[in-house]
């Protein structure tokens, strides 16, 4: 687990193949709904929209434009409620979650998905009580890729963005919160959690600042 910098006074993050290994069921769930209009997604297409909302999913889709979205979303939801006992957790980010709040430092989720789908999750995964705040997409005017859901977690825990540790395995999460201004952690294909830089290229960070001093994400008590 890579350590937590002394100037990071708070976690954000993202639900959906983050905190949980939900890619599989939404990927079903999509499939599911858009069966009734003859229409497939394509299993490489929908990995290079992971962590996108079913709302600018459908609005990428091929055909999808024209679609009744409402409906889309309503099929799609119910059957990711049906299989939310099953969802697994990501075991580094979970680590992560209770080494912060060990450390004393507050956590937000901030998800592009509906508070309908997110609280669930939180409360299979048996984190109820870890989470400040909890940001859903009805929680902003824009979605990832845009910064407004880490911003308004940032907002709510108190916290300046910029001291605001993010985690996000999607590439429109990721971009959402360098643009909150946050420092971003990824989950690797191997399963750690990894400098987003350094998970995509290896290259030091877009705004040229050092490594901070890191305490012991384990140990730390604030």
């Amino acid at each position: 687990m890579p350590p937590i910098a002394d100037d990071i006074d708070a976690l954000v993050f993202d639900f959906d193949g983050t905190l949980a290994d939900t890619t599989g069921i939404h990927e079903q769930a999509l499939r599911a709904a858009l069966h009734p209009y003859g229409l497939d997604v394509d299993a490489s297409w929908y990995r290079q929209h992971v962590g996108l909302s079913i709302t600018d999913l459908l609005a990428e889709l091929p055909g999808g434009r024209d679609l009744p979205h409402h409906e889309i979303m309503r099929h799609s939801r119910t059957h990711l409620l049906a299989a939310m006992n099953t969802i697994a957790p990501v075991a580094c980010v979970v680590d992560l979650v209770r080494a912060a709040r060990a450390a004393r430092l507050p956590c937000a989720v901030a998800s592009n998905a509906s508070h309908l789908l997110v609280q669930p999750g939180i409360d299979a995964l048996g984190l109820r009580n870890e989470f400040a705040v909890v940001v859903a997409r009805e929680d902003a005017t824009r979605g990832k890729p845009a910064p407004d859901l880490f911003t308004t977690a940032a907002s709510r825990l108190g916290v300046p963005p910029q001291r605001c540790l993010a985690i996000d395995d999607a590439p429109a999460g990721i971009t959402a919160a360098r643009a909150a201004g946050m420092r971003v952690l990824t989950v690797t294909s191997g399963g750690h959690l990894a400098s987003a830089d350094e998970a995509r290229e290896n290259t030091e960070r877009p705004d040229g600042s050092e490594e901070r001093h890191a305490r012991p994400a384990l140990d730390q008590k604030r």
